[in-house]
């Protein structure tokens, strides 16, 4: 039984909900603020699309499953859940090295690793300051007069690092690459920052960084919206017709599956002006070519179905974006710019090579914040 179908619409607000973002935001800063400073102590230049795939699971385990894991132990399942999504895809010929077979190992593997950290979960969660996701599920559940088995409870925390893995490190390596094709945006990033007091003399801010003030950057904003619009992470989605309708002319019958292409969408829609520029201002108040028509922009999805977590998605590209423009310096590391392809996500062919360099003078400060807020072995 999958996460859908075990627990209700209403879980997942409260996981995604204005209260829990908050909560998580002090976190997330920290994993992100950790993972810059890993890659700018490495003298040769990173892959940022390994290295965000890396730093978005790392963000699903200690901050949204709220597991507390060494640093040996998270290198073992990043690798573990590497080779399961790898191989998610495989023809299910169940043969000695074959694909399926791989997957179905790590598939296993990982559930062990998991289950041993679900167990453990309980002895380090004294004196939390949050409730993280699976404590909210597992809360909800109990409220509704059942508890989940530890079978449900792994198939939910694989699903819940699944969600906030692929499309999250996709989205990242394009924020950072249109950051380095324009570093016009990046000033602007800067200059909105110290115009609303978060960055002085080239430092953030320590402890100013909330919800309401990442809310109230609309330069922001716009930037993350134009990666997404531009670079969005997925082709499209399935629907299945609840009535028979017809569009264009052609008859569509209840209950055939139906795909919808974003990208296409995006590409083709008559509200955006020159849709190939990057130009986050396109979506700026004064201009509002996302206003001016429903479903024109839906990098997550449209409607009733569209994704429960594209709020904690925005805000984890907008924390990203502000340590970017405030923390750190970094420049491509190849004489071009890769070519993009966007299979099984959008993603650089060689990963995007990017040398990054010091950041502030805060290194100690965050690692001992680190490992008290998030019980990291850093």
């Amino acid at each position: 039984m999958t996460l859908c179908v075990t627990l209700s619409l209403q879980v997942f607000a409260k996981v995604f909900s204005h209260e829990a973002l908050e909560s998580y935001l002090p976190k997330i800063q920290l994993v992100i603020q950790e993972s810059l400073r890993v890659w700018s102590s490495n003298p040769e230049p990173i892959n940022v699309y390994r290295e965000s795939q890396r730093l978005s699971f790392t963000m699903a385990v200690r901050v949204l499953l709220g597991f507390r894991v060494s640093e040996e132990e998270m290198r073992h399942l990043f690798s573990t859940f590497q080779d399961f999504v790898d191989n998610l895809f495989s023809l299910p010929i169940d043969l000695p090295f074959s694909g399926y077979r791989k997957g179905i190992r790590a598939r296993d593997t990982l559930q062990k690793s998991i289950e041993k950290a679900i167990r453990e979960k309980p002895l380090c969660s004294q004196g939390k300051d949050y409730s993280d996701a699976l404590d909210i599920l597992m809360e909800s559940a109990k409220e509704n007069g059942t508890e989940l088995t530890m079978q449900e409870l792994k198939e939910s925390t694989i699903e819940l690092i699944f969600a906030a893995f692929a499309t999250t490190a996709s989205a990242s390596t394009s924020l950072i690459m249109q950051l380095l094709r324009h570093p016009t945006v990046l000033e602007r990033l800067r200059e909105e920052l110290r115009a609303r007091g978060l960055l002085h003399n080239g430092c953030l801010m320590p402890g100013e960084l909330r919800l309401d003030n990442i809310v109230s950057l609309k330069y922001l904003d716009c930037v993350i919206k134009e990666v997404l619009r531009l670079f969005t992470p997925v082709s499209g989605a399935y629907r299945t017709a609840m009535q028979t309708f017809e569009l264009d002319g052609v008859q569509i019958p209840k209950g055939w599956s139906v795909m919808y292409s974003i990208r296409d969408t995006h590409d083709t829609s008559a509200v955006f002006k020159d849709v190939d520029a990057f130009d986050p201002d396109r979506f700026s108040e004064e201009r509002g070519e996302d206003k001016e028509g429903r479903f024109h922009y839906l990098p997550f999805g449209g409607g009733v179905r569209s994704c429960l977590g594209k709020q904690l998605a925005t805000l984890f590209l907008r924390i990203l974006a502000i340590e970017l423009a405030s923390t750190s310096r970094f420049e491509l590391a190849t004489r071009q710019f890769p070519r993009v392809v966007t299979v099984p996500v959008v993603h650089p062919v060689d990963g995007l090579k990017v040398k990054f360099y010091g950041l502030d003078s805060n290194q100690n400060e965050i690692m001992a914040k680190s490992e008290e807020l998030l019980g990291a072995t850093v």
